[in-house]
């Protein structure tokens, strides 16, 4: 394939097309172009790096917002509950504030002891509300494209690193997924010399599939409204919201890093035991 192949074509060829990294769907560009033009992922700070890094629970309740307001006009989070907000180890709202936050949708149930089906206020043990009642509705408004759902994404998805992996289990860099969001989030630009995005599709540099997207930029500055002061810039929601979807696909990550330096600290104890029970039991016999 030696162009970029417009976005029509790719809806009748390959169906629904497949979402940018878990975040917007694309058309796929050609090999010499994902070549001369590679994705450009940069590494950000995050609280939650290493073997002792924890949430910032400040920052997954602005990544909430960012989620709300904008991400979940297109995309589903058909994983996370309400309740969940309020887990140990999460966004730190309180069970009130869950309950508070699920009340303001609208939840289609039933039927009642008339067999009618109604709409209640949201409760705490409900899903995050879908943006289309089903596949089918989301695939017509958008091409044939079906927005994937956000949940795991953050963990699924994430760029070639090239060698990185070799030295990846030496430094505990596990933030590929998140490094990936921010780049892709922030990675609209102008179009270099020679490529050319057919359609609607626009230019992203840091899009691991070929270069032109089909979701348009979805941030811009002050966009959303923080509260706690934080500056409202695209950078900083998307790191807020890349935060949030790898709290949402790993929401044991501070329990899972606590038991996992219990256990090497048992080891360790464990191993001079060892060691030292070996020179006790040998210390008297001939060699």
């Amino acid at each position: 394939m030696n162009t970029i192949l417009s976005a029509s074509k790719v809806v009748r060829a390959l169906g629904a097309a497949a979402l940018l990294a878990g975040i917007a769907f694309a058309a796929p560009a050609s090999a010499a172009e994902t070549a001369a033009h590679g994705p450009v992922v940069n590494t950000y700070s995050w609280s939650f790096a290493g073997p002792f890094g924890r949430f910032d629970k400040g920052q997954l309740q602005r990544g909430y917002k960012v989620y709300k307001e904008v991400c979940a006009n297109c995309h589903s989070m058909n994983l996370i509950a309400f309740r969940n907000l309020a887990d140990e180890g999460g966004p730190g709202f309180t069970f009130d504030q869950a309950k508070a936050l699920a009340a303001e949708i609208k939840v289609k149930d039933g039927p009642n002891d008339k067999g009618a089906m109604f709409d209640r206020a949201g409760r705490a043990s409900d899903k995050f509300p879908a943006p289309f009642p089903n596949d089918e509705a989301a695939r017509d408004s958008f091409g044939g494209a079906l927005p994937p759902d956000l949940s795991l994404i953050a963990k699924a998805r994430a760029a070639h690193r090239g060698t990185g992996f070799l030295t990846d289990p030496f430094t505990l860099y596990a933030e590929a997924g998140p490094d990936y969001v921010v780049s892709l989030l922030t990675g609209y630009v102008d179009a270099p010399h020679g490529i050319t995005c057919d359609g609607a599709l626009q230019y992203n540099q840091s899009f691991i599939g070929g270069n032109c997207i089909a979701m348009p930029a979805p941030l811009t500055d002050d966009i959303v409204a923080y509260t706690d002061g934080t500056k409202g810039t695209v950078e900083q929601y998307a790191k807020d919201v890349a935060a949030f979807l790898m709290w949402t696909a790993e929401p044991k990550l501070e329990a899972r890093k606590s038991t996992g330096l219990k256990a090497i600290m048992f080891l360790v104890v464990f191993a001079g035991l060892l060691y030292l029970s070996k020179r006790k039991v040998w210390s008297n016999v001939a060699h």
